[in-house]
């Protein structure tokens, strides 16, 4: 079998979009068109209950996913 290719990309700009419940944190960095580059929250991260909803994991989310993308060469966030 060929292994499937990983491609990168070189965005420069992007958007953030926030998804903030009661019981999680969802983080989404899209280009300008609204493709979505990378996403995180704070369940994947590994915290569970009640600590999901932490603003603290809010924040690991927020740097795992901006790390990321800055892995793609991304530059500049709205």
């Amino acid at each position: 079998m060929a292994s499937k290719k990983k491609i990168r990309r070189n965005v420069v700009k992007g958007v953030v979009h926030i998804k903030a419940t009661f019981n999680n944190t969802l983080i989404t960095i899209t280009d300008l068109n609204g493709e979505t580059l990378a996403w995180d929250s704070a369940g994947t991260i590994g915290f569970k209950g009640t600590r999901k909803s932490t603003p603290f994991a809010a924040t690991r989310a927020g740097e795992t996913v901006g790390a990321k993308v800055r892995k793609m060469g991304m530059h500049e966030i709205e």
